[in-house]
């Protein structure tokens, strides 16, 4: 039986998905849910870039976005889990590399399942990368749920 689910998300469409069955799973076992959103330290070349293109506080600027964007994220999760009367516990890792965030989230709150989706966005909107959940399957001592 399931006592603690560790959903891992980035707001991507296939994320919103795997959070939802999370949910739906942690209503069958009665288990609690944390929510995380993984954010990756900034880029020196792409803080530089926007420091060129004339952009006053380009680290702030950046801070304040992937601040909003997570939150947006984990208050949609909240919203669905209170719809569903389930206790859920927003993360967000600032300054973490995905599978390494999701993997010590999961350890320190001793999760006994992660769930995420196959893959997430790409590019400078990129939150989580597709390519963790790889890595989270390779280096998760607890079982992975990866949804498609």
């Amino acid at each position: 039986m399931l006592k603690h689910i560790l959903i891992a998300t980035d707001g991507s469409e296939a994320a919103q998905r795997a959070s939802v069955y999370a949910l739906e799973l942690a209503g069958v076992h009665g288990a609690r849910v944390s929510a995380l959103v993984a954010t990756e330290p900034w880029s020196v070349l792409e803080m530089a870039h926007k420091a060129e293109a004339g952009v006053i506080h380009p680290l702030e600027d950046y801070e304040k976005a992937r601040a909003k964007a997570a939150g947006r994220i984990l208050d949609d999760v909240a919203a669905h889990a209170k719809e569903r009367i389930i206790a859920c516990d927003l993360v967000h890792a600032a300054d973490q590399h995905p599978a390494e965030a999701i993997l010590a989230a999961a350890r320190e709150r001793a999760c006994d399942l992660i769930v995420m989706a196959s893959h997430g966005r790409r590019g400078l909107d990129r939150i989580l990368l597709g390519s963790q959940s790889a890595k989270v399957l390779a280096l998760s001592a607890i079982p992975v749920l990866i949804h498609r």
